[in-house]
């Protein structure tokens, strides 16, 4: 598939499309607190538009492991303000959320994407997509919830697992009436996974192009990136670079970064010499 359906943008994937995250929480793991105001937030999305962001990622509640939930009141206090001035900065606009309530008030005021990393299973979710004509949608793989998702991860095929987790949750989108054009699948590097789990299904990545939708990855700044470099949070570019060209080498449509300008300049170089588009859904 080359394109992703959003709610007013038809994504051309022949590209790798950069995602750039706007957290407006104050305990992210990588900028927790940076966009602590609606005009930081907003001056941030026209930074990241600036950079080269062909999509903005806004999310107001904290998955790193161990962050506790937040109230609907809260999470809409920090979104909802910051959503309405990112609508009109001319890029697909996703909102990153699991509540439904949420997700609702979003789509009403135009948002592009739902990007839900419990994969619209939580209450209300798949309805709130499934009443929407065109929304695109990301579905991830989590296993168990950020408080404890990290607590001994066990998996007897971590690729296998996560493929069939995906695989039922398409299946079950599809069964609600959602085309497929409006689907992409994110493996969720770093929810409910051992370093070693990480790495192999960076490894094996392209065997999820069999599922027949496009990829999201997020390997941003990731604690795995970290184990293998020694590096803390604030110097992880290079390896987060590293870790997006070979995620896009293996089928990556979708990268979900903080460095906007950074990565927007790596695809640049590795869009030179690469021999066409290797994404094959």
């Amino acid at each position: 598939m080359s394109f992703w359906q959003t709610t007013r943008f038809r994504i051309d994937l022949s590209r790798p499309q950069v995602m750039g995250i706007v957290n407006l929480t104050p305990d992210s793991f990588s900028d927790g607190g940076r966009n602590a105001t609606v005009h930081a937030a907003i001056a941030h999305c026209e930074q990241l538009v600036w950079e080269g962001a062909d999509i903005l990622d806004l999310g107001g509640e904290s998955s790193r492991p161990g962050a506790d939930a937040v109230s609907l009141e809260e999470e809409r206090a920090r979104v909802l303000p910051v959503l309405k001035a990112a609508l009109a900065l001319g890029v697909p606009v996703s909102i990153d959320t699991c509540k439904s309530e949420l997700m609702r008030e979003a789509l009403d005021l135009g948002v592009d994407i739902v990007n839900d990393v419990a994969a619209l299973r939580l209450p209300g979710a798949l309805e709130a997509v499934a009443a929407h004509p065109d929304c695109g949608v990301c579905l991830m793989h989590m296993r168990g919830e950020p408080k404890s998702m990290q607590q001994e991860p066990f998996y007897g095929d971590v690729l296998v697992e996560v493929a069939d987790f995906l695989s039922a949750r398409a299946a079950v989108l599809r069964e609600q009436g959602i085309a497929g054009e409006r689907i992409t699948l994110d493996p969720g590097v770093g929810f409910g996974k051992t370093v070693e789990h990480n790495l192999d299904l960076l490894r094996r990545q392209r065997e999820l192009l069999a599922l027949g939708y496009p990829l999201m990855l997020g390997w941003s700044r990731k604690s795995t990136l970290g184990t293998l470099t020694g590096r803390p949070v604030g110097e992880r570019l290079a390896a987060s670079l590293a870790a997006a060209l070979v995620a896009v080498q293996n089928g990556a449509s979708v990268l979900r970064v903080h460095d906007v300008g950074a990565t927007v300049d790596a695809l640049k170089v590795w869009g030179a010499v690469a021999p066409g588009r290797l994404v094959a859904v």
